[in-house]
C-alpha cells in the first residue's frame, strides 16, 4: 500500500471541496493548511443568498456577452467569489499566516494578491508549488 504525501493528500481534499462549487462553467476548490492541519476550505460560487449558477440563475450565463470578455466588470460580470478568496475569508488572517494554500487550479492575479496579503507562505496546485 502506498501512503500519500502531504501535498497529494491536501490536493485530493481540494479536489473534493471543488465538487461543492456553484458554478456551471468551472469547479475550483481550495484548502488552507498550517502544520499539516486543515484551517479552512473554500470553493467558487455566489455569496450566500445570491443567484445560483447551478439553478440557471447565473447573470453571466444569462447575458449575451462574448466568451472571453471581462469577468470582473460590465454587463456579464461574474458574481462568484473564487475558491481561494472563500478559503481565506473563512480562515481569517491569523489562520492564514505562514500557511500553505492547496488549490485545484493556478490562482488568478486577483487571488494571488489576496494570498500575499493574507500571509500565506506557499501555494500548491496540481504538480506545482510556489513559495
Amino acid at each position: 500500500m502506498i501512503r500519500l504525501g502531504w501535498d497529494d493528500y491536501f490536493l485530493a481534499i481540494a479536489g473534493t471541496v471543488a465538487l461543492r462549487a456553484d458554478c456551471s462553467r468551472r469547479q475550483v476548490g481550495a484548502v488552507v493548511v498550517r502544520d499539516n492541519r486543515i484551517v479552512s476550505t473554500g470553493y467558487n460560487g455566489a455569496p450566500p443568498g445570491g443567484p445560483s449558477c447551478l439553478r440557471g440563475e447565473c447573470p453571466r450565463g444569462l447575458s449575451s456577452v462574448e466568451p472571453g470578455s471581462s469577468y470582473d466588470t460590465g454587463p456579464g460580470s461574474c458574481v462568484a467569489v473564487h475558491a481561494e478568496g472563500n478559503a481565506i475569508l473563512y480562515a481569517g488572517r491569523d489562520g492564514c499566516l505562514g500557511s500553505t494554500l492547496y488549490v485545484t487550479d493556478e490562482p488568478c492575479e486577483g487571488c494571488t494578491k489576496l494570498i500575499r496579503a493574507a500571509g500565506i507562505s506557499r501555494v500548491v496546485w496540481s504538480d506545482r508549488s510556489v513559495n
